[in-house]
């Protein structure tokens, strides 16, 4: 699914969130300056509002949270240094590029005259002055599985692998109404007993009734609150889960929906390049809230008193809407690439991701040319807590065609982390693999920007790509000699060990005590990306 969702609902429990204390045994480096795992973390309480919001930037031994270490690098290995200008290429569901946290890191064609309907520089796309929007007007899409099946069957496995995981899907999605509608049917009990639409835990204690709906609407609401952070709203949080159920069933697997007609393209034929216009943040705005956030996690302004911070500082971002809300076409996105590519985008941030991908050739046909131009392609390891070296699970697109042997060095796939460190720190909705997921960042609860001058908590490998990507920039920023190849390795090598054991995918029963496994079968490295060892490996690396 495309952009990639941050976690949603379930019936009577959220994401549990850190303890207020605990003790818990870490793998120790001997790296010398770098940051380490300490033999024992001692959780702090829980986090004032303002370390939630920046939590990703903080740092393990001084805070205790398995943050990027980012405040450490511009306060001891950046400071009164210049980096160089950094184009980020944000391939997504589109960028709020009026944002007021954005508004002076967004990328601006100098070979094109805005406004004047003319294609300046020649490229094809007429008055691309901050990017190009390959979706046109279309925002809501099938899913891919959706598009194979209703072709019909033509006797292939791709068919009827899709069949079979479309009717799972389809059903899973009938079962999440009933759940939704039925939250929502408790949640509106709620707002009539206490008379507000907005409510917190506490509010729930006032409740006092003999009415038997009532008081199982109370408990039930009473559990999801005790389960939940603390960013936790009903009314917004409710609303969000029913629109994505009903959205999953209204278009995402219904075969009778064609999103892309309004696109006028032919979706089919690589060679048919002319469509899709400028407006980067599509036809509703609202509906650019992934791509925001992304381009938030990346670039929004350091230390100005908005919203959150973004990990790099040197940064130009360059918008290219190719992700509907729902499955991404192959098409859109091999031409994505190049579009970043042609026009000068180092690294490329893909939030998105999907489990077939029937012309994949051309997705990675780009990645070479990406890799040729040396440009790094940071991608999310995706939200099904799979492990995707099982070749049923392949969260596309990919850089190895037969899901072990990579073809390129430029992408780099990048699970997410929560604040805790310990054995839980991989998210639950993560997918990892010791071969196709190369690291983990801060995926849970971050703090960006979305559209219209406002700011949000999402979660999901969508956050934890750009958090990657970031330090990427930062690297390339103030290390401009070293190749989109050695970014990934630094990125990899120099990260903090994950614990020894760590707990991997949804636990399936909440009543158990998940099982941790050796970290080595979480990702290439076991290990969390890391700005300041980063940076420190970066200088070394240069000077070789």
């Amino acid at each position: 699914m495309s952009p990639i969702k941050p976690l949603k609902l379930s019936a009577f429990a959220l994401l549990v969130l850190a303890g207020c204390s605990a003790t818990v045994q870490a793998q120790v480096s001997t790296a010398k300056n770098f940051i380490t795992a300490p033999a024992a973390v001692v959780k702090k309480a829980p986090l004032s509002e303002n370390e939630l919001k920046r939590w990703s930037h903080l740092d393990l031994i001084k805070d205790s949270i398995p943050g990027m270490s980012v405040d450490k690098a511009y306060a001891e290995l950046l400071q009164g240094k210049t980096g160089q200008k950094v184009i980020v290429g944000i391939v997504d569901s589109g960028v709020d590029i009026e944002h007021e946290d954005l508004k002076g890191m967004i990328w601006t064609n100098p070979k094109e005259i805005p406004g004047n309907g003319i294609d300046d520089d020649k490229n094809g796309y007429i008055d691309d002055v901050n990017g190009w929007n390959f979706l046109g007007d279309a925002v809501r899409e099938n899913l891919e599985m959706t598009r194979i099946v209703k072709k019909g069957d033509d006797g292939s496995a791709q068919y009827k692998a899709a069949l079979e995981q479309y009717n799972e899907k389809y059903e899973k999605a009938l079962k999440d109404k009933q759940q939704v509608d039925f939250l929502l049917d408790v949640h509106a009990t709620i707002k009539k007993q206490l008379n507000k639409t907005t409510y917190k835990l506490e509010d729930l204690s006032t409740i006092t009734s003999t009415d038997s709906k009532v008081l199982q609407s109370k408990n039930i609401m009473t559990q999801i609150f005790g389960n939940a952070g603390p960013t936790f709203d009903p009314e917004a949080d409710f609303e969000e889960y029913r629109e994505q159920v009903y959205d999953q069933l209204n278009y995402n697997l219904n075969k009778e929906f064609d999103g892309r007609k309004i696109v006028g393209d032919n979706p089919n034929d690589i060679k048919n390049t002319n469509y899709g216009n400028n407006v980067v943040f599509g036809p509703d705005k609202e509906k650019a809230l992934h791509g925001t956030h992304v381009a938030g996690i990346i670039a929004q302004v350091r230390g100005n008193n908005l919203g959150g911070d973004g990990v790099a500082n040197n940064v130009e971002i360059l918008t290219v809407r190719a992700v509907p809300d729902g499955d991404e076409y192959d098409k859109d996105i091999a031409l994505a690439i190049r579009y970043a590519v042609d026009n000068g985008a180092k690294v490329i941030n893909g939030s998105f991701g999907k489990s077939f991908s029937p012309q994949k050739e051309w997705v990675y046909d780009a990645i070479k040319y990406a890799a040729k131009k040396d440009v790094l392609i940071v991608h999310a390891a995706g939200n099904d807590g799979y492990n995707i070296d099982e070749t049923k699970n392949i969260n596309y697109p990919n850089d190895s065609k037969d899901n072990v042997k990579e073809f390129a060095d430029n992408v780099i796939t990048i699970g997410a982390i929560n604040k805790e460190y310990g054995e839980t720190v991989v998210a639950g909705f993560s997918n990892f693999g010791k071969i196709n997921v190369d690291v983990f960042a801060p995926g849970e609860e971050i703090y960006a920007t979305v559209p219209n001058n406002k700011y949000k908590y999402l979660q999901g490998t969508s956050m934890a790509s750009p958090n990657a990507a970031g330090v990427a920039v930062l690297i390339r920023s103030y290390y401009p000699k070293l190749k989109a190849a050695q970014v990934k390795k630094i990125l990899m090598d120099s990260g903090v060990a994950l614990p020894a054991k760590v707990v991997l995918g949804e636990n399936p029963n909440p009543d158990e005590k998940p099982v941790a496994v050796s970290s080595a079968e979480s990702s290439k490295t076991a290990k969390m990306v890391n700005a300041y060892n980063a940076l420190l490996m970066a200088e070394k690396m240069s000077k070789k």
